[in-house]
């Protein structure tokens, strides 16, 4: 059960190691661009290429769903970027229903807890597999592995790497269900231990615009956190035109003593644009602004002929 590329690496790692896939439910296919023409989730694409059978149920208590699910006889279910499952399905199987968490679970329950473990400046964070139960991402788990998030990872290579990691996770976890040797643990047990348990909410637009009044690591991690995908914004604004809003994608940064007004610009129109923080500089090396295509800082001040006074 998944629906984006993430549940693809799992799913395409199950079907090589020679595993029985009776089903792959997905979301409904949905209309998109101009021409209204319908798209299918990354699953489901790869499950026609298998030619597995594919259910696409737009409610999980609908009487037929689970009818026909009833009728795969699954021994196991595996969950992987998906939606909430109701009990009635994930309760089904004899061997239960597994889903496989982007984070070292209890930590950065949610949707999004590979963007919010890189916007927290965390320096580890890893794969969770755990049996579904009534409440979300609260199971007990089977297995963990610890995965390093580097100074240069953004979203999207963290990402990338995990999606991978976990996809021999899920393996290693159904083949230790098989032949009957997991042990699992109650997060209660592991919370009990921690000082914080951080959450990783869904990640709405409001939540991507830039705050040039944190700190200058702080705000690298949040433009890297986010990077390429939803992307941190902010605005542009100059001397002569309305304020710009500008997609962020990468950055840097510096910690130096200044007298400069926070989200004030430094640049010298060619090579560097630099806003001044609390404690430093940020350096934005890529962008984007309405109307182009996403480019290096070089290349967008080759092309921008506006005087360039703050970002806020």
């Amino acid at each position: 059960m998944g629906t984006p590329d993430f549940a693809v690496a799992s799913l395409k790692a199950i079907v090589e190691n020679g595993y029985n896939v009776v089903g792959v439910v997905t979301a409904a296919d949905k209309e998109s661009g101009r021409g209204k023409k319908l798209k299918f989730s990354a699953v489901k694409e790869f499950a026609l290429q298998q030619k597995l059978h594919i259910l696409q149920p737009e409610k999980f208590k609908n009487i037929e769903f689970l009818s026909e699910l009833s009728a795969l006889k699954a021994n196991l279910q595996v969950v992987v970027a998906f939606r909430m499952l109701p009990e009635e399905v994930w309760n089904m199987p004899e061997l239960g229903t597994f889903n496989l968490h982007a984070s070292l679970l209890p930590q950065y329950r949610g949707a999004a807890p590979i963007n919010h473990a890189i916007i927290n400046g965390e320096r580890t964070t890893g794969l969770t597999t755990f049996f579904l139960d009534k409440e979300i991402d609260t199971g007990r788990i089977i297995d963990r592995v610890k995965v390093t998030i580097g100074d240069e990872d953004n979203f999207e290579t963290l990402h990338n790497r995990m999606m991978e990691t976990g996809a021999k996770l899920v393996v290693e976890t159904i083949e230790k269900i098989r032949i009957g040797t997991i042990t699992t643990i109650d997060q209660k047990e592991l919370t009990e231990s921690v000082e914080a348990l951080h959450p990783a909410p869904k990640i709405f637009k409001d939540f991507c615009q830039i705050n040039w009044h944190k700190n200058s690591k702080e705000i690298h991690d949040f433009i890297r956190g986010l990077s390429p995908y939803p992307c941190s914004y902010s605005y542009i604004f100059t001397s002569d035109d309305q304020p710009i809003l500008t997609k962020i994608f990468k950055s840097s940064y510096d910690n130096v003593e200044h007298n400069s007004e926070t989200g004030k610009v430094d640049t010298d129109g060619k090579t560097y644009i630099k806003v001044a923080v609390n404690d430093g500089y940020v350096y934005i090396l890529e962008l984007q602004i309405p109307g182009k295509k996403r480019l290096l800082i070089e290349d967008f001040l080759r092309g921008f002929h506006h005087n360039i006074l703050s970002f806020s």
